[in-house]
């Protein structure tokens, strides 16, 4: 089962039919996921990939009951569609767009309260079950089936730990790759909750970078309710200067806390075990894993 998607989850495309959502949905489909159709507005009734397009999710949903939505809309629009998507009922949604402006996402953040729809992203590489379900658009083939979980800030790293994971003999259950951006919607520790309390899921690689507090609030979760898994962590932007934005839009040091020394300190104080180097978090994870 995993969390959060799994080969039974219901997957509709929120720009279907775009360059983006063309290219990822067919990539996604390749994997084995069970992509149920897609929403473009003004297309509603052809079909694309083989699949239905309808004009709103609203209808996609009553159609084929999908639970669960990626997003390739552009930035400007890219709001409207995560709340229409809540709107619609969808339990899941992904958010893989990058530049949506922040006021944007205060919106987005303020409709979502109360209701039972959880984001992840955006700006995010997605979600993937290894070898059961893609909503995203990393490179499946790293993704070894496993009992390690991975969230992380970063794509990029996301793939890399995958691969060290993979290396070091072990495999996912799931990775989460939550975004950079400065408003998020699912959070570094509430990632780390699911797979503290998902049964096929041994132990977690956790990904963050420099700017915010996300990493710190996870940690000292972890320690206040007892470590019950063991946690590898690494923190990019070690050498990032203080005021600049290093890649992502949340990647800024703000404050003393913000950076990564003082990140990985109260990690390591909370019973994290952070490593410097994303070359070693597949042999530190095997490390921990066998005491």
């Amino acid at each position: 089962m995993s969390i959060l998607v799994n080969k039974n989850s219901k997957i509709l495309v929120q720009g279907f039919t775009g360059t983006e959502g063309t290219f990822h949905a067919t990539q996604m489909i390749e994997y084995g996921t069970n992509v149920v159709g897609g929403v473009t507005p003004g297309k509603g009734g052809t079909s694309h990939l083989d699949k239905p397009v309808f004009n709103t999710v609203a209808d996609c949903v009553k159609t084929t009951a999908a639970d669960t939505s990626i997003i390739f809309v552009p930035p400007a629009f890219a709001a409207d569609a995560i709340m229409e998507a809540a709107e619609a009922g969808i339990k899941l949604v992904v958010c893989i767009t990058e530049g949506i402006p922040v006021q944007d996402m205060v919106k987005v953040k303020n409709y979502l309260q109360g209701k039972s729809t959880r984001l992840v992203g955006p700006n995010c590489p997605g979600v993937i079950t290894a070898g059961e379900c893609k909503v995203g658009i990393m490179p499946g083939f790293v993704f070894i089936p496993g009992r390690i979980g991975i969230v992380s800030k970063s794509g990029t790293l996301t793939y890399e730990a995958a691969d060290q994971v993979a290396k070091a003999g072990l495999g996912i259950s799931t990775a989460v790759g939550i975004g950079g951006d400065p408003i998020i919607g699912t959070t570094t520790k509430e990632a780390v909750e699911l797979f503290m309390n998902d049964p096929e899921t041994d132990a977690i690689v956790m990904i963050g970078e420099i700017g915010g507090g996300m990493e710190a609030e996870a940690a000292r979760w972890i320690k206040e309710t007892g470590n019950k898994k063991p946690v590898v962590g690494f923190i990019a932007g070690q050498t990032a200067p203080p005021g600049r934005r290093m890649g992502h839009a949340g990647a800024i040091v703000g404050g003393a806390d913000d950076t990564a020394a003082a990140k990985m300190k109260i990690m390591t104080e909370c019973g994290i075990h952070v490593v410097s180097s994303p070359a070693d978090i597949g042999k530190k994870m095997a490390e921990v894993i066998k005491k």
